[in-house]
């Protein structure tokens, strides 16, 4: 098993990561009758794809000598009313302005974000606007 949840009533989960142990809780948005005090499942699922981006950049750019430390990524999601999903998930990602990146980096680096593991298991009907800011 990957996590284990237990609903603790309020529209609140507390979800645990078995390997490593370590937890969080999701409330339901305050647009859908939830106090908003947590992540909700579904910005949990928008900002999954931020950081598998920047995660499966992280290890294309070890392999090829490309460093984005210093990257950040800002997440914007947004919903559709019916029936209730995930529209649109925008994700700016912003690079140190003194990293210079090549061409090619630049392409690596933007395929890879485009084909994550989470960008690739979303439904097409999601759409992923994503925005290289490269300092």
């Amino acid at each position: 098993m990957t996590s284990q949840l237990v609903y603790k009533g309020h529209l609140r989960c507390h979800l645990t990561h078995l390997q490593s142990g370590t937890s969080i809780e999701t409330d339901a948005p305050t647009d859908n009758q939830g106090k908003g005090e947590r992540f909700s499942p579904t910005d949990l699922v928008a900002t999954a794809l931020g950081a598998c981006i920047v995660t499966t950049m992280a290890i294309l750019g070890k392999n090829h000598n490309i460093n984005i430390d210093g990257c950040t990524c800002d997440v914007e999601k947004i919903m559709a009313a019916h029936p209730r999903r995930i529209a649109e998930i925008k994700i700016n990602l912003n690079f140190p302005a003194e990293k210079k990146y090549t061409d090619k980096e630049k392409t690596l680096l933007e395929h890879i974000a485009h084909t994550c593991p989470v960008s690739i298991s979303l439904h097409p009907e999601c759409k992923q606007t994503l925005i290289f800011n490269w300092g």
